[in-house]
């Protein structure tokens, strides 16, 4: 999952909303990527900078664009069963109240639809566990 989560060049493959994205710099421990995302005809592009903890985490900080703030973290924890336990957190507020409307009304059903998305590629990457 730390895999899957980490490259983040192969996002608008499978996530809604993510137009296109660019990574400008990219090692093991670091990427800096910018991303345009669009909703109904609404289109935004920003930078971030992802960190990368192998294989335990991976979480981006906000460069620039029209959030105020973007900090979003991923946790990858081992289980017996020989998967992983992802905890995600997502903090982020934007410039504009237009948008942060918008995103306080349809933040948890966009939320889940994110996570269905990682879940349908993981299935897609590496199956489903028997």
């Amino acid at each position: 999952m730390f895999a899957l989560v980490a490259d983040i060049a192969h996002y608008p493959e499978f996530l809604p909303w993510v137009v296109a994205l660019r990574v400008r710099s990219d090692s093991e421990h670091e990427a800096v990527a910018d991303m345009i995302v669009g909703f109904k005809g609404l289109r935004e592009s920003f930078s971030c900078r992802v960190h990368r903890d192998r294989p335990h985490s991976v979480s981006v900080s906000y460069i620039d664009g029209p959030m105020r703030h973007l900090t979003n973290e991923w946790h990858f924890v081992p289980t017996e069963e020989g998967g992983c336990r992802v905890d995600f957190m997502v903090d982020f507020s934007f410039r504009s109240r237009m948008f942060e409307a918008l995103a306080g009304q349809m933040f948890d059903k966009a939320l889940r639809k994110m996570i269905a998305a990682f879940e349908a590629r993981a299935d897609e990457l590496y199956g489903v566990a028997a």
